[in-house]
């Protein structure tokens, strides 16, 4: 039986969340005979762990679903065990890398790869905690649905299950690596405010995370589209379409990935770090490994917690951190792009070595470019004011150190790709059984 893992990481209060996965899961089973691993991986303080674990013992059992709800412990005792078998250097560095005392989404998204592989799965599927699905006719609308039609399948055999192809005739023999969707509802990146506050300043700043080089015309319209999902419509049927799938239509809240893909090559564990879980999504276009982009789109909500003052500043850290680390990850993303097919290796799997080596490259970039960058924040945020002026004051308090940690956090990503594979084996030998449910 098809093994898959549909993981929602977490580290806020999400019952209902939940529940509408654990929905999912259960449909997944019935409509396509799999065995569905939903793996909660919970970093919440105590009393939302606890709420969580009640939500988690009142599910219903549902034939094929496999409920695993792990703690930071359960998660960093497997994870030492794993790093200690898979014989790699500094294991101490390593599980810093794998599960870091701050927010990181792409660590945690990196954990649901290992637990995956040791439980077997021969995919990812992530949904994430501030989201919910949209209803058509009164019933949920489940991305799974697509994700399990076309994942792992040949193009070829997708072709005829899709509402369009527009792929390359010349990769219709590999494989579906990806299968993805967008968001409607509020913007991924919390920014309206910005917006109505100040446009001007808003077309600064965000114009912060467009490449350079473009032209004009095509720069504003990045930034009038950057972070708007598929804007506001409603559900109303399936269109799915076969293709190279652009980084920028879908949302790592709406996503599947082939084991071939994250079993290769993981995410940046860039700590507090918005956006810094889209890595693979670039690279599987980069590489032109076929996918299915789908209008299962699920419904994106800002919590009232980002929206307290304390929520409010550890948020533009994370904005600010992922402005800085544009300029690196641009640098990469020129690379795998002009690699293109190269990035794969005779067997069509994906060449860690390179990705490696044009991360290194990255961290070459000369520092006063992201100087310049808090400059342009450090200007905006003052002319907004209020608690973007505080903010400002707490980023420039901080200047140096953030532009140091973005090198850093690219050089330590390169670390982690040389040791994925060794830890990929080792999640696998390890394995997990029933004793690992809640």
């Amino acid at each position: 039986m098809r093994r898959v893992c549909l993981t929602l990481p977490t580290h806020r209060a999400c019952p209902e969340t939940i529940r509408a996965v654990a929905a999912e899961a259960a449909h997944g089973a019935r409509h396509f005979r799999a065995e569905v691993h939903l793996l909660i991986l919970d970093s919440s303080d105590a009393p939302v762990l606890a709420e969580h674990r009640r939500t988690v013992a009142a599910l219903p059992p549902v034939p094929g679903v496999v409920v695993h709800h792990l703690d930071e412990a359960a998660q960093r005792t497997f994870l030492r065990e794993v790093i200690a078998r898979s014989g790699a250097a500094e294991p101490e560095r390593l599980l810093g890398l794998m599960l870091p005392s701050r927010v990181s989404y792409g660590a945690c998204t990196n954990r649901a790869f290992l637990f995956a592989e040791a439980l077997g799965c021969a995919s990812v599927h992530r949904r994430d905690s501030d989201s919910r699905y949209q209803h058509l006719d009164g019933e949920p609308v489940f991305p799974l649905h697509h994700e399990l039609t076309a994942l792992g399948r040949p193009a070829a055999e997708v072709a005829g299950l899709v509402s369009r192809s527009r792929l390359d005739p010349a990769c219709a023999h590999r494989p579906v690596a990806l299968v993805g969707g967008s968001f409607v509802g509020e913007m991924s990146v919390d920014v309206a405010e910005i917006r109505r506050l100040d446009p001007l300043v808003y077309e600064d700043v965000i114009g912060l995370s467009v490449p350079d080089g473009y032209p004009e015309i095509w720069r504003a319209n990045l930034i009038a589209e950057s972070f708007r999902g598929a804007g506001t419509a409603a559900f109303a049927g399936d269109l799915t379409t076969l293709t190279t799938v652009s980084p920028t239509r879908v949302d790592m809240c709406n996503v599947a990935l082939a084991r071939e893909v994250y079993g290769r090559v993981p995410l940046p564990p860039a700590t507090d770090t918005i956006g810094s879980d889209y890595f693979l999504l670039h690279l599987v276009h980069d590489a032109r490994l076929p996918g299915v982009l789908h209008n299962r789109h699920i419904v994106n909500f800002h919590t009232g917690e980002r929206r307290s003052d304390r929520g409010f500043l550890a948020y533009q850290l994370r904005f600010a951190k992922f402005l800085l680390s544009t300029p690196h990850l641009h640098s990469v993303y020129a690379g795998t792009s002009a690699a293109g097919a190269a990035l794969l290796d005779t067997a069509g799997a994906l060449r860690a070595s390179v990705v490696a080596g044009l991360v290194r490259e990255s961290t070459r970039l000369d520092p006063v470019e992201n100087a310049e960058r808090l400059d342009v924040v450090d200007r905006s945020y003052r002319k907004l004011g209020g608690r973007y002026a505080e903010a400002a004051d707490f980023l420039a308090a901080h200047r140096e150190r953030l532009v140091d940690e973005v090198r850093e956090d690219m050089a330590e990503f390169a670390v982690l790709i040389d040791a994925w594979a060794a830890v990929v084996r080792a999640s696998a030998d390890h394995g997990m059984s029933s004793k690992d449910v809640a």
